[in-house]
């Protein structure tokens, strides 16, 4: 346990960002799937459903949470997939 007052706070500001960006990662893969799936099956929703991903993936690169290399090449991975299964 750190004794320094910076430190302390350091401390809580990293716990708080490491749950904001837990949560973001699990949206980030939530919507990955159901753009995913959407697609598979063929759904009219499946457009919607890739550009919701799409635009939480832009989000987080945003906000810090993923590099916007790593952004990028999440983007371009899942149009591939998507147009697979389409």
């Amino acid at each position: 346990m750190a004794n320094i007052q910076s430190q302390i706070k350091r401390n809580r500001q990293n716990e708080k960002r490491r749950l904001r960006n837990k949560a973001v990662r699990s949206e980030l893969r939530t919507r990955t799937k159901k753009a995913l799936e959407e697609a598979a099956t063929g759904s009219e929703d499946a457009g919607d459903a890739l550009r919701e991903a799409i635009k939480r993936i832009d989000k987080a690169a945003a906000k810090g949470v993923i590099h916007k290399n790593q952004a990028a090449n999440r983007k371009s991975r899942l149009m591939r997939r998507v147009n697979a299964a389409s």
